[in-house]
């Protein structure tokens, strides 16, 4: 590891760990209507659910519900894992230095999310590249496991028993 990139990784790490040291800050109720997303979420998620299933029927409220119903079946351990990322990605602390997203994810433009997600996506550090993996993996999980997604893949659903 070169001098430019030990500097870069700590003050990333920094950042990391300094916003996940807030987290006990975020509040950690459900918001109203969801068993485990939470209001600081949801903002976050809305802007990034119709650029990641662009193309797609997907409504982001559809996908909301849905994740929110896989973020509920998770262990404790791993929901802590899931809304530390949340929380990492919505502090305004992090989320500018981190994403490139300096105000609020309601007012960033599409253009400003892909580029976000291709900054994290090819990073040359480990960590905001599972960051990258696991946003991906959780909403394209929880929009393929409705049935409105099933036809544009041509599955017709589970067997009838």
């Amino acid at each position: 590891m070169q001098r430019r990139e030990l500097l870069r990784f700590g003050v990333g790490a920094t950042l990391f760990l300094g916003a996940t040291s807030l987290v006990g800050c975020t509040q950690q109720a459900p918001s109203a209507g969801y068993q485990a997303l939470r209001e600081d979420d949801l903002p976050l998620l809305r802007a990034l659910i119709p650029v990641v299933l662009a193309g797609t029927q997907a409504t982001p409220e559809q996908v909301l519900h849905s994740l929110d119903h896989k973020l509920a079946a998770l262990s404790p351990a791993m929901l802590k894992l899931s809304r530390q990322l949340f929380d990492v990605l919505s502090l305004p602390l992090t989320r500018g230095p981190l994403t490139g997203v300096w105000g609020n994810w309601a007012n960033a433009g599409d253009a400003q999310i892909e580029a976000f997600l291709q900054r994290w996506r090819d990073s040359s550090l480990d960590l905001l590249r599972q960051g990258h993996a696991s946003l991906l993996q959780l909403l394209l999980m929880a929009w393929y496991e409705r049935p409105e997604a099933w036809a544009a893949c041509g599955y017709p659903g589970p067997p009838r028993i």
